[in-house]
């Protein structure tokens, strides 16, 4: 709670109080109207000078002037009539305020989760200067620059371990609990807080260009990009209110030139106003849609504005890459299957014939066997383009490559049927096994298919560049029947396209790395971008920012748009509801101003409890 809400709580216990003590004081005429013009005054002043204020700037018809109107008008009432009864003009002020303040409450919390965010800005970042530590502003921060980060700092500056190595906290990035462990030779960005250990970083990017000042935009900025509910609610609200305005003289007016009896139609017409002010539509529509964007942001899903948010909850077909989106997208040892050595000697050769290759494969390999400190000699390593490689290992001539060389060898090598990129390994020109490299799948991907299904999608089609060999396979472990391989990046357009002309009142949602997929996120109704740590095309081209890997946040981000949407027309249908019922019921005089405040303030009370609800990602 902020001091600006504790002033006004504390605002509204001194009228309620002073309220309570009043009615118990036996006094009449004057002495009683100042008393209640006391928590009448603590408690409305402000509103009376916004509706003054909107008076002379001639934009008079809002629900500060409909306020006043009504409180003012009910004083005038208990005055002309001479009850002396000033208790519902306080009480329909006081009730405002309380709605008020659980509005300011509301929006409180639901940008504590986006400021959450806001913590990865750094404050600085420390260049040795002369033997010494200083702190320069980020911004004065140059590429290559070699930056030091202590523990327990944020990373300022995007780059890469260059010393040290240490554990950060990615929390206020991908929502994520999990630390993750870095070390020389780490991609490292911004944004993230150094745990244990001191790092040295050279710096790859400008401080604009980093993660951190990327995200920090694209929250920001979420907010003005409106959804066509907040758009309809905001010229309802300026058509709406003039015309309930108008009924309400036409009320007071028309009947009392009619009857005579003026003190009962204007008190109607104050109750008509009250019972029509269009806060809980107003407020409420918007305050769910931002409670949306900050329920989202706090589980890592970066959604840059409330349209995107309202699109997502149409989602019917979702369209997925492959690599890096449901695959992790580099190469590990899938399978050894040796001859006559067993599967870690197999795997040490292979290591370490390709211990010096830059090749993915190679890599692979190295991490599948990464005790290089034992007494092996490696010598007269020999690379053999478009083979493989040739090495001598404690004496003995080891092959390592495709089927190619083993034929130029005279290896009798044996087929696989797995599928994946199979390493032949010979020994002195005898074969002696094969290991499969394959692009493995994400823990989470599987299932991640299943909870789209179980979220409404009705389709899920997976684009990929891939052979059709391995796109098959891919497909058949996840459960999806409808795929297209061997696609470059144009005909991955091309495929969405038709995709698109199919579709009907629903959206289709395209789920990508971000990096060579820029062209399909942007043309899809919705873009996701999976994997988006750094990747600046993904921040670029996507409407929706997944800030980890992880395949289930597509889902979640669908159901949490679900549930957004599904609060907002609860609260239009409950507040329009109500209203016009009490409209009614007001303009027959069938209801007083204590229902007039409940059509007003109570109704707003409940819809922005409903809308808080779209701070939590739980379904």
């Amino acid at each position: 709670m902020n001091n600006k809400q504790r002033k006004n709580l504390i605002r509204i216990i001194i009228a309620a109080a002073l309220m309570i003590i009043f009615a118990f004081v036996e006094v009449t005429g004057a002495a009683k109207f100042f008393l209640y013009m006391i928590p009448y005054s603590v408690v409305g002043y402000d509103i009376l000078l916004k509706a003054a204020k909107g008076i002379k700037n001639l934009r008079a018809l809002d629900e500060n002037f409909l306020m006043a109107v009504a409180t003012l008008g009910a004083i005038a009432l208990a005055i002309y009539s001479g009850s002396g009864d000033y208790t519902e003009a306080v009480a329909v002020m006081l009730f405002y305020q309380i709605g008020e303040w659980f509005q300011s409450y509301a929006i409180g919390r639901s940008r504590k989760n986006i400021s959450a965010l806001m913590d990865i800005r750094p404050d600085y970042a420390n260049v040795e200067n002369l033997g010494k530590l200083e702190q320069v502003d980020p911004d004065e921060v140059e590429v290559g620059t070699i930056i030091f980060v202590q523990p327990g700092e944020k990373i300022p500056i995007d780059g890469v371990v260059i010393e040290g190595n240490s554990t950060l906290n990615t929390s206020a990035l991908t929502g994520e609990s999990l630390p993750r462990n870095v070390t020389v030779g780490d991609e490292i960005i911004s944004g993230c807080i150094n745990l244990n250990g001191l790092l040295k970083i050279r710096t790859t990017k400008n401080f604009e260009e980093s993660t951190a000042s990327k995200i920090l935009d694209l929250v920001e900025n979420a907010s003005s990009l409106k959804s066509r509910s907040e758009n309809f609610i905001t010229k309802f609200a300026r058509i709406y209110t003039p015309i309930v305005v108008g009924g309400a003289v036409a009320l007071a007016v028309i009947p009392s030139l009619v009857t005579g009896d003026f003190s009962t139609w204007i008190y109607r017409a104050l109750i008509f106003l009250v019972i029509s002010c269009p806060c809980a539509l107003v407020i409420s529509i918007p305050l769910t849609f931002f409670a949306g964007l900050g329920g989202a942001s706090r589980e890592g899903i970066l959604i840059k504005g409330s349209n995107f948010l309202e699109t997502l909850s149409k989602v019917k077909t979702v369209v997925m890459d492959k690599t890096g989106t449901l695959t992790k997208g580099i190469f590990e040892v899938d399978a050894v299957h040796p001859v006559e050595l067993d599967t870690t000697q197999l795997l040490h050769l292979a290591a370490h014939v390709e211990r010096y290759s830059t090749h993915p494969i190679a890599a692979s390999l190295r991490k599948a066997y990464p005790n290089e400190a034992d007494n092996c000699k490696v010598e007269d390593v020999e690379e053999l383009a478009g083979l493989g490689i040739r090495a001598q290992v404690n004496g003995e001539i080891i092959h390592v490559g495709n089927e190619k060389l083993m034929e130029k060898i005279g290896a009798a090598w044996k087929p696989c049927t797995r599928v994946g990129t199979i390493v032949h390994v010979a020994i002195n020109g005898k074969y002696a096994g094969h290991v499969i490299v394959a692009d493995m799948l994400k823990p989470h991907s599987k299932k991640a298919i299943e909870k789209l299904f179980a979220a409404g999608v009705n389709r899920v089609v997976m684009l990929t560049g891939d052979i059709k060999k391995v796109a098959e396979k891919i497909s058949a472990d996840l459960g999806i029947t409808d795929f297209r391989s061997g696609l470059l990046p144009a005909q991955k357009v091309e495929h969405l396209e038709k995709i698109l002309a199919e579709k009907n009142s629903s959206a289709v949602a395209f789920v990508g790395d971000g990096i060579n997929d820029a062209p399909v996120l942007a043309r899809a109704d919705i873009g996701i971008a999976m994997g988006a740590l750094g990747a600046d095309a993904a921040i670029e081209a996507a409407d929706v920012v997944l800030m980890d890997d992880d395949p289930l946040k597509i889902s979640k981000a669908i159901e949490l748009a679900k549930k957004t949407i599904s609060i907002v027309k609860e609260n239009i249908y409950f507040a329009i509801g109500v209203k016009f019922l009490c409209l009614v019921l007001g303009a027959a005089g069938l209801a007083n101003m204590w229902a007039a405040i409940f059509a007003d303030v109570g109704v707003m009370v409940l819809a922005v409890l409903n809308a808080m609800r779209a701070l939590s990602a739980d379904f």
